[in-house]
């Protein structure tokens, strides 16, 4: 009898969840003071609770900075686990850090910015390029008479960001549309420096016919953001000044829909963050899986931003 009861407990223990392999994956992105990677974290924390043997951990600098982004990830290495998602802030930099992980048998992925020289094994986010495109295609077809324009960026080390800047000249080339000197600006994720940089480009060529920053950060600042509108809303309303910004997340479509912006070209950074656990799990599990998975775009307007405020 006590064998019996002996081989039933071990049995049920062998049942038991806490028994289970359970991965910690880590999702690192460029700053954790931009809002576009809460909706990431979001979506890895929903992603690994539906999964059950997952484990989601967000954490990257506060502010865009890339030598602490290297100094967490290494931290990580030495805690051993068992994958990585990173939103790579700086190629060079990030490059070592991947294949410092890569040798620590921790597999890693990217997603929102891509470092696609280095060891990373997939990467997950956007088709930058067709993103850049997207935003300078808004702006022709909003105004297509053409004008002087500026483009607004984050960190200069971005390649996701330099392939944004790239699509916007190459849709809008060809075209009325000229880029002024000082173009693009760079406010390092930062979302004040952003709103001022606007402010800066608008005072050093009064006759600027658009602004179309390639990340939201400006509008992550949404009073400083307004106070810039409000001050130029004459010239908004009269056409004369177009706002096409990149990213949608819920206060930059209340912001279009209250007539701050022009238009706007998101991408899907909840979905960035549950294909990030799939992947890394997949990995783990030894699977196959692809190297590149692009999340899509939404091009918003005032004609269908209420649709996607439901």
């Amino acid at each position: 009898m006590r064998k019996i009861l002996l081989a039933g407990m071990a049995i049920a223990m062998m049942a038991t969840p806490a028994f289970a392999q359970t991965y910690k994956f880590v999702i690192v992105p460029k700053a954790m003071n931009n809002p576009f990677f809460d909706v990431a974290r979001d979506g890895c924390l929903k992603r690994a609770k539906e999964l059950g043997n997952v484990e989601c951990i967000y954490k990257g600098p506060v502010e865009h900075e890339p030598a602490t982004q290297a100094q967490i990830i290494q931290d990580f290495i030495t805690q051993k686990v068992d994958g990585l998602a990173i939103s790579v802030a700086d190629v060079a930099a990030m490059t070592k850090s991947i294949e410092a992980a890569t040798a620590a048998g921790i597999p890693v992925i990217t997603f929102d910015a891509d470092a696609p020289g280095s060891k990373r094994i997939a990467y997950i986010g956007t088709n930058n390029k067709d993103f850049g495109l997207a935003l300078g295609k808004q702006l022709l077809q909003l105004k297509p008479e053409g004008g002087k324009y500026a483009v607004v960026s984050g960190g200069p080390g971005a390649k996701n960001l330099a392939e944004r800047v790239d699509g916007v000249r190459e849709a809008l080339k060809g075209s009325k549309w000229v880029e002024v000197a000082g173009s693009p600006t760079f406010c390092n994720d930062d979302p004040a420096l952003a709103v001022q940089q606007m402010a800066d480009l608008r005072t050093a060529t009064p006759d600027l016919g658009a602004i179309v920053p390639v990340g939201g950060w400006p509008m992550f600042a949404p009073e400083g953001y307004k106070a810039f509108v409000n001050k130029n809303k004459k010239d908004i309303d009269a056409g004369k000044l177009t706002l096409v910004v990149a990213d949608t997340l819920k206060m930059q479509l209340e912001l279009l829909r209250d007539g701050y912006s022009n238009a706007l070209t998101g991408q899907r950074p909840f979905e960035m963050g549950e294909k990030a656990m799939d992947v890394l799990l997949a990995i783990k599990k030894g699977e196959k899986v692809p190297e590149i998975v692009y999340t899509g775009l939404d091009l918003v307007t005032k004609e269908n931003v209420a649709q996607l405020l439901k």
